[in-house]
């Protein structure tokens, strides 16, 4: 139990929903607004889902099993709160305050982290005879760990000297991420994008780094099983470079266009099958159709508003790259990895061929765990035995799409 000193309010969903309509006329610059105070309350099993309590003080306050789905919490002051189970799946915590956080059981999965600040903390206060006792003395070192941060964005955060035991980073954003001095123990990394962090003095005891990105980050792998380091992404290219192309990039797609535009007769297909292709390329706006690209390592490469109809790259490493806006009709992507990759408002509809044919676009057994589908245009695509948990379905098109044999757990719809 929390130290008698401390007295908790607590407050019922109705005052507390009052508290939340004056503090977003405060946000917006309404009248009758008020900046939320909720420091030392106990707001347990509450409801803040869609709410907007950016800048709102949580100092020390019991937060367990609250839904905080989707909540807008930047620049929150959260310090030594107990959020443990808490839902904040698609929350935005931009630069708050979390240091000090009990998160075991909480599920941050799709949230957005950027600039969190999550290195250990204390609060203490008084108890009757003046003596200082810990806020929330009934909480032990393994609260502060067990978090499901899965597919969230941790980006530039501050972690160092944190206690993580046992929490999930799998496919999570986390590049320039300070993690010095923290226990990581059992934490699991696999597909995290851990480009140029530091893991200086970092407890890495049982960590799974299977198929993370690690370019410029500071760890020592000698401290990680060779099997937890699976796959991992490193400085150095899977197979071939861009070192190895024929002729520069900017050439190769001037070539592969003169061969659209010339029904093949002139001109050559762009395909970079087995390429690395991580380091200095941008598809942004490029004429993309009908390339090839199998076994290709394409992981955070940007093809925002690409041309990509019937594109072929089946079996790639796509995670988290960014296809927002891009003409996907008729892709062919069966089998590949696109865990975290961005298709905001992406056409993967079918691709007309003349007459009564069209190609259908194939995303059969596709890994799309977290990937961001919010108001693609998904009509007719193959779907069969693809991974789409935690995937954002959120006003995408799904008319006729084949979702047989697919894993649809924890998938955000309308």
């Amino acid at each position: 139990m929390s130290p008698s000193n401390v007295d908790f309010k607590r407050l019922s969903q109705e005052e507390l929903n009052a508290v939340i309509d004056r503090h977003e006329n405060y946000t917006a610059g309404r009248n009758g607004g008020l900046k939320a105070n909720l420091a030392y309350h106990d707001l347990t099993g509450l409801s803040f889902a869609k709410r907007n309590l950016s800048d709102a003080d949580f100092t020390g306050s019991i937060l367990c099993d609250a839904n905080m789905q989707g909540t807008k919490l930047d620049r929150a002051v959260l310090f030594c709160v107990d959020m443990r189970n808490t839902d904040l799946r698609g929350a935005s915590l931009k630069r708050a305050d979390l240091r000090g956080a009990s998160m075991r059981g909480a599920v941050l999965v799709g949230s957005n982290m950027e600039g969190v600040d999550l290195r250990e903390g204390s609060l203490a206060n008084a108890d009757g005879s003046g003596n200082l006792q810990a806020a929330h003395k009934n909480l032990t070192i393994a609260d502060k760990g067990g978090a499901n941060l899965a597919g969230s964005n941790l980006s530039e955060a501050k972690l160092s000297g944190a206690v993580a035991i046992a929490s999930n980073f799998t496919d999570a954003t986390m590049k320039n991420v300070r993690l010095r001095n923290a226990d990581l123990t059992g934490s699991n990394f696999s597909g995290t994008n851990l480009e140029r962090s530091d893991f200086e003095n970092c407890t890495l005891q049982d960590v799974i780094l299977r198929g993370a990105v690690i370019t410029g980050t500071k760890i020592n792998l000698s401290e990680i099983s060779k099997e937890n380091q699976e796959g991992i992404l490193t400085e150095q290219a899977v197979g071939k470079s861009t070192k190895d192309l024929p002729m520069p990039m900017e050439d190769l797609l001037r070539l592969h266009k003169i061969w659209l535009e010339s029904n093949g007769k002139s001109g050559k297909g762009l395909d970079v099958s087995r390429y690395d292709l991580r380091k200095g390329v941008d598809f942004s706006g490029a004429c993309l159709t009908m390339m090839r690209a199998h076994n290709a390592t394409l992981f955070g490469v940007n093809f925002m508003k690409a041309q990509l109809q019937s594109a072929d790259m089946k079996s790639s490493d796509l995670r988290q790259a960014v296809f927002e806006l891009a003409d996907m009709r008729g892709i062919q992507l069966h089998g590949t990895r696109l865990n975290s990759a961005n298709f905001k408002q992406a056409q993967l509809q079918p691709l007309a061929l003349g007459g009564k044919r069209s190609l259908k676009s194939n995303l059969s057994k596709a890994s799309l765990q977290f990937a961001d589908f919010s108001g693609a245009n998904l009509a007719q695509v193959d779907f069969r035995d693809a991974d789409l948990t935690d995937a954002n379905l959120r006003g995408a098109d799904l008319t006729g799409a084949d979702l047989t044999g697919a894993i649809l757990k924890g998938t955000l719809r309308d």
